[in-house]
């Protein structure tokens, strides 16, 4: 695709198995074992009940900008984008660390590198682990719907979310 195309993957016309199989060939190499290592990691650190997805290129395949491939500025340059999903790990994140406080959160990134300080280590595990920027959301479940079926926003579940969580 070229940089004046805008990829169009919509949410309802890709498959969790697609969209996982694309996150593990891209992210992590085509390593299962490591893409395992990397949902243990998540299920053991975070909040019980908290989901935990993945969006953006990492599934996709393009950027949503300008429809550049994954990795198209070099191997390891694009970033993994990670939400979890549930209340308590609001409490994670400043106030400054908001969008919409309590309900969608900034990512915890190099741009804002001090907005979730208890997620700070998690985030260095899983970029050691992926050896590239893992960015880390915080959200609630109805932000997601909106994303999936307004804005047709794929993404893949590593976790599903606790319903009372």
């Amino acid at each position: 695709m070229g940089a004046d195309t805008k990829a169009e993957v919509k949410a309802s016309e890709i498959s969790q198995e697609e969209l996982r199989d694309r996150c593990i060939q891209l992210v992590f190499g085509g390593n299962e074992q490591l893409f395992q290592e990397f949902c243990d990691v998540l299920r053991k650190e975070l909040p019980t009940g908290t989901g935990a997805v993945i969006r953006g290129s990492a599934v996709t395949g393009v950027r949503w900008d300008d429809g550049a491939p994954f990795d198209a500025d070099g191997q390891g340059t694009s970033d993994v984008d990670l939400t979890l999903i549930g209340g308590e790990v609001h409490s994670f994140y400043i106030l400054d660390g908001y969008f919409v406080p309590g309900i969608h959160s900034k990512p915890l990134s190099d741009k804002d590198p001090d907005i979730a300080p208890q997620l700070i280590p998690l985030r260095e595990k899983l970029q050691q682990m992926v050896k590239r920027p893992v960015n880390i959301q915080a959200t609630r479940d109805f932000v997601m719907y909106i994303r999936e079926n307004l804005f047709n926003q794929p993404y893949l579940t590593l976790i599903e979310k606790a319903e009372d969580a």
